[in-house]
Formats: C-alpha cells, structure tokens, sequence
C-alpha cells in the first residue's frame, strides 16, 4: 500500500487552490471547477468542493472544520519560505523553531484555518531519515 494524497473540503476551491499554488509554487491541475491537485515528487494535494461530498457519503465532510490534521511540506529552507511567505500568511501559528526530532518547522494556517507545516530537516538523523 502507499500513501499518495490528502484532500481538502473547502467551500471556495479557487480560493484555497490560489492560496496552495503561491504558498508552495506547485501549479495546480484543474479537473472541474470542484476539483484541483497540487502534485508533489511525494504525494499529492487535492482540494475539493462541497459538491463533491455527496459523491462519497452526504454530510460526511465540513469545510474549515479540521482541528486535528497537520498536513506538512518538506522545503529547503524553512527560514528563506517564512521570509517569502510573510505577505501571504496572514496567521503563522508558530515561525521557524527547531523541534526536538531534528526538523526546524514553521506552523501556520491556510484560508480555511487548516493546519500546515513546512519544516527542513536541520539534525543529522532527521537529514538522514530524508535523504533522497
């Protein structure tokens, strides 16, 4: 089995996708206007509309609901992406801090309120565990 995606409810796709785009410089592909993936080497973004939650199971998704979920991008330097990104993120829940796994991290929230960590390995071992 692998893990390929992660997606997001959101009820403005274009707005979300927008904001995704610019904050890690990944074009999107547009399927329909309620359908849009951001493709990584790794794993995949995708945003949705609302209109695509009764395609699986109605209700069984909220927009701007997530209270649990980090999803999380490795960059080369996390410092350099807070500078570029300080005109965009209008709420950094945490600047670049270096957490005791080894990765220096910057925590902030997208336009739905989601939860989003870029971070760059800065120890040996979290260097190692990421090494490509």
């Amino acid at each position: 089995m692998d893990f390929v995606s992660i997606r997001i409810i959101t009820g403005d796709v274009a707005r979300l996708v927008s904001f995704y785009e610019k904050a890690t410089g990944v074009q999107a592909d547009w399927f329909t206007e309620d359908f849009a993936e951001l493709k990584t080497a790794s794993a995949t973004l995708a945003i949705a509309g609302t209109r695509t939650v009764p395609l699986f199971a109605p209700g069984s998704s909220r927009p701007a609901d997530n209270h649990s979920v980090i999803t999380e991008f490795l960059v080369e330097d996390v410092d350099r992406v807070y500078e570029n990104l300080t005109g965009l993120i209008t709420d950094f829940v945490t600047e670049p801090t270096t957490m005791p796994w080894g990765n220096r991290s910057l925590l902030f929230r997208d336009p739905d309120g989601n939860l989003v960590n870029f971070f760059t390995p800065v120890t040996p071992a979290a260097i190692a565990k990421f090494a490509r």
